[in-house]
Order: structure tokens, then sequence, then C-alpha cells
């Protein structure tokens, strides 16, 4: 492996990519046909051909850092890294990125990190050196039912099982609620509980006065959760819910926006949610999820990771995460498919399962950054 001078300046470029679905991608806030991403590139002025590659994608009308100077912050950011050294140590480079790109500007650290690290492991888009990246480990990912007609729905339940996957999340909330239990029944009727576990996503879509009601209907499909089932922003409401629950819930949306540990473990002590959902690009990165782990694992919290619709250079790092972070279950890494324009890359899926195919080889010829 060719290697490089540590003191060396870093030298950094950036580029807008936008991602086209396959499909219009049905939420309840709207349908998505693209998905607007920056790709960030950091190498060593001595050995120009060794980089590490980072992805800042934030999801429009949810994330904090959906701005119109994206690509400012991300240029300013960039050229105060050049300002220095190649950090030695993973710390020291969540140390870096929290000081580039503060609060405000959560997917940008991350991007920072993951390109920081990439480097740092050589420039081979290892971010963390373990079992996922050497192909020794296969994580167990969710099967992800996008919102659409009822036959629609359907149709992709029946493919994902047949492909392989044990474990389904089924978006809800923008559909006739009745409708969308008849397809859970189904779901129900048609697979054993025991082989097929069902998760649902209202992404806040409950109202508040009818969300014990639509909980108690939805506890007889025996869901293993339900993730943000009102808005975001409505702690004491949220708390409610979560004290005496019959379907378990999952915070997703409602972190976004916290920050620093005594703010995170505040939100979880008032809220007791069963679990929460980390996606790193809305809530600050890497060394964010690592203080969410440690204090939702401290009270008993269950957790999972999941992408927020990023290329697979950014999914690539999330999937490195979950053994890294000791994740269980099944994961949210499921989206690499999504895309006509996804950059080709090493991560496969097969039988319900996530893995790198060492085999493979990423092809950048896609990129100009």
């Amino acid at each position: 492996m060719p290697s490089f001078n540590h003191a060396m300046p870093l030298k950094t470029s950036y580029q807008k990519y936008i991602l086209n679905f396959k499909f219009d991608a049905g939420t309840s806030r709207g349908v998505l046909k693209e998905k607007e991403t920056w790709i960030i590139k950091v190498w060593d002025t001595s050995a120009p051909e060794i980089f590490g590659f980072g992805e800042c994608g934030p999801l429009k009308k949810l994330s904090i850092d959906d701005r119109k100077d994206l690509g400012e912050q991300i240029a300013d950011a960039l050229s105060r890294l050049e300002d220095r050294v190649l950090p030695s140590t993973a710390e020291e480079v969540f140390q870096v990125a929290g000081e580039l790109a503060g609060a405000e500007l959560p997917a940008v650290r991350f991007g920072l990190e993951t390109a920081l690290l990439d480097l740092l492991n050589g420039g081979r888009r290892v971010i963390f050196d373990n079992d996922f990246v050497r192909s020794e480990l296969k994580i167990p990912i969710n099967g992800l039912i996008w919102m659409g007609h009822m036959e629609a729905m359907l149709l992709q339940i029946s493919n994902k099982v047949d492909a392989g996957f044990d474990c389904i999340k089924m978006k809800i909330g923008s559909l006739d609620f009745e409708k969308e239990t008849d397809i859970l029944d189904y779901v129900r009727r048609k697979y054993y509980q025991n082989n097929i576990m069902l998760r649902v996503d209202a992404n806040g879509a409950f109202k508040v006065h009818e969300a014990r009601h639509k909980l108690e209907v939805l506890s007889k499909y025996k869901l293993h959760s339900i993730e943000q089932p009102i808005a975001a922003g409505q702690p004491d409401e949220m708390a409610r819910l979560c004290s005496n629950t019959p379907v378990d819930i999952a915070l997703d949306e409602e972190l976004i926006g916290i920050y620093g540990r005594e703010a995170k473990r505040q939100l979880l002590e008032k809220i007791k949610p069963q679990y929460i959902i980390l996606k790193p690009t809305l809530v600050g990165g890497i060394q964010s999820c690592m203080e969410w782990v440690e204090i939702a694992e401290s009270m008993d919290i269950g957790w999972w990771l999941t992408s927020a619709l990023e290329s697979n250079i950014g999914l690539n790092a999330i999937c490195q995460m979950s053994p890294y972070l000791k994740a269980c279950g099944h994961q949210g890494l499921g989206t690499g498919q999504l895309y006509h324009n996804n950059i080709p890359s090493p991560l496969k899926i097969e039988g319900g399962h996530i893995f790198y195919d060492s085999e493979e080889s990423w092809d950048f010829t896609n990129l100009d950054v």
C-alpha cells in the first residue's frame, strides 16, 4: 500500500451529486424522486493518489442543515481543514470534525468524520477495520416498504419476503388508516408471526388526540415497534404515550437537533422510549451516535442504526459503524438499491442481509471530485 506523510498539509475538494430514485418513494411528507447529496474528498499533499471520501446528505424538510448555503458551509469547513495535518487517531478525527462543523451542521460533521477516518485507514473506504469490511460479517436488515397504492405495497412485501427478509418495515401515515391496517392484517394472515418481524414508521403522522387509539389498533398485529407516532417536539405527549403504550415506540425525528451529552440524557429520561433510531447524517455523525448509544444502554433503551438515504459512500460508513458500536438485531441499511445512479460499491444485499463483497471494487467514474 502506498504511504503518505501525516505531517503534510491536507487538501480537499467537494461535489454536489444528485441521486435519482428508481421509483416514486412515498412518505408521509410527500413523494421523493431524487436526493441531493455532497461528496467530499480529502488527501495528503505527499500522496494524492490516497484519498478519503465522505458524504454530507441532509434530508429535505427534515435535517437542520437543509439550507440553501450548504455548499458554502461545506467549502468553509474544508478550507479550514486545509490548514491542518491528518489527525492520528479516531478520537482526534472526532474532535477536528466537531470544531469544523458545529451542532448546526450534523451532516457535514458526519462527512468530515468519514472522509478523515477513510484517509487515516489508508484511503480504502475502510472507516472501521472490522469483520464487516473484511467480508466476515453479514448484517441483518429490515426490508423497507414505501407508501403507495395498497396493491403496490402488498407486492413490495411479497417481493421482500421472497428475497429472504424476515423483518419488514412499513411506512404508514399517508393512506387511509383502515387500508394500512388491512395490509398488516394480510401480512399476519399470510406469514407466521415467528417468521416475519413487523415494524412500522409513522414519521410523526398521527395527531396527538388519535395516537393512543391507533396504537391500540396496531397492537393487534403484534408489531415489533412503531417509529415516531406523533410529530417531534412534543416531549410531554410523547412521554405519556411511551409510559403506557401497547406497541413499543422508537424515537427518530425526536433526536434531531439534540446536542450535548446532558441534553441527550434529559430527553431520554423525560420520554423513556423503548427504542431510539440513530441516523448519523441527522444526529451529528459517528461520535454523536456513540454518545446516544452509551446513554440509551445505561437506561436499558434499545437502539438500531438507519441510513438517511445516503449514497453508498455514506451507507458504507454506517454499515461499518454497526459492529463498531456492537449493534444488535435488524438495522435499517437496505437503501443502497434505491437509485439508478448510486456509486458502484462492494455493498451487496442477499437473504435479508447486507455484506461487503471483497471481490468487488468501488467505481468512482461518475464522480468529478
